[in-house]
């Protein structure tokens, strides 16, 4: 019997929340596999996501549901769907290491897998996210964290679980070293661990449109549907109703002052609020808001980038609507629900341009619109700088990652590893 290596392509799973229709997840799906094909165009690139049969229709790469749950969906009753997640996790013992048998590689890349700025309940993504590690270790699989995104977990599962599943990763890298930092203070060894941007800065800029004229300004006012963390959970619905009614009120001001605005979102369920904004500007300024307002769905991030070129400002709350803005160079204010848009906007030099989404006040936001508007020109080019020196940082990244994934790929004649 020949016992010799033979090399083969090898096999890699992307694994992470994909196929829901985060458009920042899907950024981050999108740069890692410019770099995969770019760089190693022999892999078998296969996804294990939340959403396979969206991601297949998308991106045409055979995809898996992470969980049993997923792949076979709730019951009649609620009593059956309780019966049927309780079930599927036992079940996810079993069919994880079945299905990471078939993989060399299994890289995360990007997101915030680690972070728990939304509602996280520990059995789901967390659970999930330690037994894929769990799985892909045992059978030999090498584990890749990429740019990821972290922070403290407070609550003792959730640290536990995302903290084990760290441990068993090969290689891991933080888009921040605030999220690095978050890692070590939950007790993992992180002198080994490298910070690189957000793999999103890599992607490629669009191809430009011609700008619309207009004697003011065009905002592109990033929304979101925000209900708060887990601990908010008596308090959501007011939350998000006082979110929601600041961001209406926002619009209103911005088209009463003759600004034209280009709602953006990151996620379908911020359909929501902007629905909110159309229905008040259609009840309140009928005569205006066909002329002052656009909105137009996104199914990528790069679609997201297309529609953001065409605007002058940026006013965003989710992270990766902030990360774009940047990326193309606009002047951006962050209305932040999470630390990790804070320290994007202090690399960037626009520090000061920023409020808590907790605290949102819109007299102060119009405040620091007038206060970019004025500044933009002067901004503008620092950013560009610090985006170049992004995408350089990526590229070396990604040279690292090849030598550290693909470097020794040999597989025993007749393995089915």
């Amino acid at each position: 019997m020949n016992t010799a290596g033979t090399r083969r392509p090898p096999r890699i799973a992307i694994f992470g929340l994909l196929g829901s229709g985060n458009l920042g997840n899907h950024g981050s799906l999108d740069a890692m596999l410019r770099y995969l094909r770019a760089s190693h165009p022999e892999a078998e690139i296969s996804c294990v996501c939340s959403g396979p049969e969206e991601l297949e229709r998308q991106y045409g790469i055979p995809s898996t549901a992470i969980t049993w749950y997923q792949a076979h969906g709730p019951g009649r009753s609620r009593l059956t769907t309780i019966v049927r997640k309780m079930f599927g996790k036992v079940a996810d013992l079993v069919r994880m290491p079945r299905l990471f048998r078939r993989f060399d590689i299994v890289i995360v890349p990007g997101m915030g897998v680690l972070e728990t700025t939304l509602e996280l309940q520990p059995w789901g993504w967390p659970y999930a996210l330690f037994l894929m590690c769990v799985s892909a270790r045992l059978a030999g699989a090498k584990v890749a964290f990429v740019s990821i995104g972290a922070n403290v977990a407070h609550e003792r599962t959730n640290r536990w679980l995302f903290t084990g599943a760290a441990r068993l990763a090969t290689y891991r890298s933080y888009r921040d070293t605030y999220s690095r930092d978050a890692m070590r203070q939950m007790g993992l060894d992180t002198s080994r661990d490298a910070v690189y941007p957000d793999l999103a800065f890599s992607l490629p800029d669009p191809v430009p449109h011609q700008p619309v004229r207009a004697s003011r300004p065009t905002i592109g006012l990033g929304v979101m549907e925000y209900h708060g963390t887990s601990a908010d959970r008596s308090r959501a619905e007011e939350i998000s109703a006082d979110y929601t009614g600041k961001i209406v009120a926002f619009a209103r001001r911005l088209v009463d002052e003759g600004y034209r605005i280009r709602l953006v979102t990151g996620d379908p369920a911020d359909e929501a609020v902007v629905s909110a904004v159309y229905d008040d500007l259609r009840r309140t300024r009928p005569e205006l808001v066909e002329k002052r307002l656009v909105r137009e769905p996104a199914e990528s991030l790069g679609e997201l980038m297309q529609q953001l070129a065409e605007v002058d400002l940026v006013v965003a709350s989710r992270y990766h609507n902030v990360q774009a803005a940047l990326k193309l160079s606009k002047p951006t204010i962050s209305i932040s629900y999470g630390v990790k848009s804070d320290v994007l906007m202090g690399e960037m030099q626009l520090a000061e341009f920023r409020q808590s989404i907790r605290s949102l006040d819109v007299d102060r936001l119009m405040d620091q619109l007038r206060a970019l508007e004025a500044r933009a020109a002067g901004i503008e080019p620092a950013m560009r700088a610090k985006n170049a020196e992004f995408a350089a940082s990526l590229e070396r990244q990604y040279a690292v990652l090849s030598a550290t994934l693909f470097g020794n790929h040999t597989v025993p004649a007749g393995s089915d590893q």
